[in-house]
């Protein structure tokens, strides 16, 4: 994968010549000389979740990871970097951010905080720079999708690569189905 390549989804009902925008996030991966592409898809303001996501990319929801701001006792402002259907495990962060609690942030405080709205909050280049735990279930892909900060865009990239850009964290994020 080329460093700082764009793709259009295919599956959108959008022109292949609709330019996707570059973002502070596909930035600093530039800067980094970290292969990514960007994918774009129509977004829905009635379904902004990264299972519907995952579907118009075409990919698999194991592949696509959502990106939730969360807040430690002690260490305060974090991210979360989970797959597309899974649910966040609030004790498993806590623990692996050493903290006693963690609990989301209300929505109203994520622009704020990150820059970035729901729908497109990106691990990547946010407003100020938090700590990143990424669920260690990205490790077993190849590449995997995070939001490039902008509703509708999409960064592909090398679970280790966002890993290394984002100074992040692999730890056990999700609720099992138990």
């Amino acid at each position: 994968m080329p460093t700082g390549s764009i793709t259009a989804d295919p599956a959108a009902s959008m022109p292949s010549a609709v330019k996707i925008p570059k973002t502070n996030a596909a930035r600093l991966l530039e800067g980094l000389h970290i292969p990514f592409s960007l994918h774009r898809a129509d977004v829905d303001e009635d379904d902004l979740s990264a299972v519907s996501m995952a579907r118009k990319l075409g990919a698999e929801p194991e592949r696509v990871f959502k990106t939730l701001v969360a807040r430690g006792d002690k260490s305060g402002v974090l991210m979360a970097c989970i797959p597309a259907a899974a649910e966040l495990d609030l004790k498993a962060l806590a623990a692996a951010s050493g903290n006693k609690h963690a609990e989301m942030v209300p929505l109203k405080e994520v622009r704020p905080l990150t820059g970035y709205i729901r729908g497109g909050c990106s691990p990547l280049a946010g407003k100020k720079v938090y700590p990143v735990f990424i669920d260690q279930s990205a490790a077993a892909h190849d590449h995997i999708y995070v939001s490039a900060g902008l509703r509708g865009v999409q960064l592909q990239l090398r679970p280790g690569d966002l890993l290394r850009a984002a100074h992040g964290t692999y730890a056990p994020l999700i609720r099992s189905a138990d």
